[in-house]
């Protein structure tokens, strides 16, 4: 039995939830956009009379605005779109629990099985419309087809509240003709590098040689060629699925550049108190500490550095990256954004080796910051804050609540 899958893309997802609570702003161009004050106005989603004057996601605000003057900029509200998210997903799991997100807004499902209750894929694909639209107040159009890539590519050709059927039978004919940028994982980069070797639709990388392929863009050639052919079999992972965590990191970009040893070390204490906390959050310890720097002029690196101990404490996290930043920066540059992260994890409860001359402060460490994840559980992340952070020159932040939700990786 050929599989069925389906690609659900809930439209204009954080502008429709915006409109969906805002009445008096349906009527007019919205997009949401991130804060200017912190660096981070671009726009993040716009409803569709946004988009008929050509406003674009990534669009700087001011660069929207000019597009168009009467646009109703709104700041998001992650917390209110992961509700809507679940709320979708709730629905998702009445036909199959065979889902797989693919970011906030979209997912991936399974109904191969599941057509022998509710009809063909097409049938489910209408009533996950219908049950959307008339349950949660937003729309969704929903891609069928017989792969995930395909899946995907239906779900972006017709908008808002559509469903697109791509068969083993019409595909040549609905997707091959499409440009190949409107591919997954054809972004700017690789359609130029396309380009420039003859290939701009979909059908035109089908049809070339593999070896080709190979030849210009390595293994991932052949993966390309693999999604244009319809040949990708990769599974819908399963809704209790928990993939392999093999590190946790965050980063910020600062509402102003970081100039000195004293801004680095107050945004570091900041980003190894979320990386602390979703480590013991997982139940995890790590070793391997990383950071990135982004400077002013957009360029970066990244170092790291190894740990005595496994260890899930801020402190510990903190002092490594700081180790390693004064080795590795000079500051002929000021920094734009800083990043650090922990690799090489563990699971907490699993055997360490115990040094005599430790006296369990460590253990007394972790005990202390996991009291301190409870009182801000019940009484929010600023209820206790580092003395260092009293003078914080605008760098304090919640980077685990207040970080952009990104895609999940197409591939596990």
């Amino acid at each position: 039995m050929n599989r069925v899958i389906l690609h659900s893309d809930l439209n204009n997802f954080y502008a429709s939830v915006e409109c969906l609570y805002n009445p008096e702003i349906r009527d007019r161009p919205v997009a949401v956009c991130g804060s200017q004050s912190t660096r981070h106005g671009i726009v993040l989603a716009k409803n569709n009379l946004a988009k008929k004057f050509g406003v674009k996601a990534g669009d700087a605000i001011w660069e929207a605005r000019s597009k168009c003057p009467g646009l109703v900029v709104v700041r998001p509200n992650y917390m209110l779109y992961l509700r809507f998210s679940m709320l979708a997903r709730k629905i998702y799991e009445n036909y199959t629990n065979l889902i797989e997100a693919f970011g906030i807004d979209e997912n991936w499902l399974d109904v191969t099985e599941s057509t022998k209750l509710f009809g063909s894929g097409e049938n489910i694909a209408d009533m996950l419309r219908e049950r959307i639209r008339t349950e949660l107040g937003v729309t969704a159009s929903v891609g069928v087809s017989f792969n995930k890539v395909f899946a995907k590519l239906g779900s972006d050709m017709k908008k808002p509240d559509a469903t697109t059927v791509i068969s083993e039978e019409n595909y040549r004919e609905k997707v091959w003709k499409l440009p190949v940028g409107d591919m997954i994982y054809v972004g700017p980069s690789t359609r130029r590098k396309l380009t420039n070797i003859g290939i701009q639709t979909i059908g035109e990388l089908a049809g070339a040689p593999p070896k080709f392929l190979e030849r210009h863009f390595g293994q991932w050639g052949r993966t390309l060629w693999i999604f244009a052919n319809g040949y990708d079999e990769s599974p819908v992972t399963k809704l209790d699925f928990q993939p392999g965590i093999k590190g946790i990191g965050n980063s910020l970009t600062t509402p102003h550049d970081l100039r000195t040893n004293e801004d680095v070390k107050i945004l570091t204490y900041v980003l190894a108190d979320s990386v602390a906390e979703r480590l013991r959050r997982h139940q995890l310890r790590g070793r391997t500490v990383q950071i990135y720097i982004r400077s002013s002029d957009l360029s970066f690196i990244e170092r790291q550095g190894q740990l005595s101990q496994y260890t899930c404490t801020s402190s510990d996290i903190a002092e490594k990256a700081l180790e390693i930043f004064s080795r590795s920066w000079d500051w002929s540059k000021t920094i734009r954004t800083l990043g650090i992260r922990v690799t090489g994890v563990v699971m907490r409860d699993d055997c360490a080796q115990v040094s005599l001359f430790d006296d369990n402060r460590r253990l007394r460490r972790e005990q202390l910051e996991s009291s301190i994840d409870s009182i801000r559980t019940r009484f929010g992340h600023y209820s206790v804050q580092r003395g260092l952070l009293i003078d914080s020159r605008g760098l304090n932040a919640n980077p685990v609540e207040e970080n952009v939700i990104h895609p999940v990786s197409f591939f596990k």
